[in-house]
Formats: C-alpha cells, structure tokens, sequence
C-alpha cells in the first residue's frame, strides 16, 4: 500500500491505494469520477481512459495511481469552468461529434491537449491526432468536423 496525494480536477485528495492500482481505477473508484471510462480491457489502444496529467494527454490504464503522486490531472469532468462547455464540447455538441459518447471523454482529453499544441489543425493532422482514440460509432467525419470548428472558434 502507498498513500498518495494527487491534485485532481483543482480538487486535492490523499488516499492509500495498492502499489499495483491504475490511475484509472483510482480516478473511477476512490474519486467517484465515472467520466473517465475503460474500454479495451487495460491495453491502452482506445483512449477512452485518456486523462491530462500536468497538462498532458495520458492514457490513465497504463499508468499506476502511485505515478501520479504529487501531479496534478485533468479528467473529462474538469474540462468546463462549470455549466460553461469549453468550444470543443460545444463544437462536439453542435456538430454531433458523438453517438453513443462512451469513447467522447477520452477523445475531448486528448483533442484539448492537440488544439493546444496546434491551434489551426488541417483535416489530416486532427485524423493523425485522433489516432489514440478510437471510436466504434461514427466513422470520425463529425469528430474532425467538430474539433475543426472547435479550432476555427478560437481564432
């Protein structure tokens, strides 16, 4: 066991958790923070588990919760400055970027972090960017429409 203190959403919690716990099942189980999902079992191919930490786009399954100690995360839940979306929900919400929305969270942690790095994103550096994420609904068109309408709003 390790007790950890991990910075999570601006909110500060300490915890003793297994060495072996992943920083997803942390963020799910001991925080009640069911935005952050897994979904290929603990392999990291689908990115629905993608949280920031320090700013960074990581995939929370394949990170211990004892790594995070002292770090600060950002989960799905932490993206809007209250009921305000930040453009990128709303762009999601407005250009259906969304089916079944299981893979969304991930998809908005990851595509944050991109627009930060690139703010003015051709089509295929968004589809290279998206490669983390996968989706099994909607065939991307909506995803890329919106994280470029998400794009072209802050301009």
């Amino acid at each position: 066991m390790k007790t950890i203190s991990v910075t999570i959403n601006g909110e500060a919690y300490v915890e003793t958790v297994p060495v072996r716990m992943l920083l997803v099942d942390f963020i799910r189980e001991k925080c009640g923070l069911t935005g952050t999902h897994v979904s290929c079992t603990y392999e990291g191919v689908c990115g629905a588990c993608t949280v920031q930490l320090n700013g960074e786009a990581i995939k929370s399954c394949m990170m211990l919760a004892a790594q995070a100690d002292g770090h600060r995360v950002t989960t799905v839940e932490g993206l809007a400055n209250g009921e305000e979306l930040t453009p990128l929900q709303k762009a999601f919400k407005a250009h259906h970027g969304l089916q079944c929305g299981f893979c969304t969270p991930g998809i908005l942690m990851n595509m944050t972090e991109f627009l930060q790095k690139n703010p003015r994103p051709t089509d295929d550096e968004i589809r290279r960017g998206l490669v983390g994420n996968l989706c099994r609904c909607t065939g991307y068109v909506h995803i890329v429409d919106a994280v470029r309408a998400a794009a072209n709003s802050a301009t």
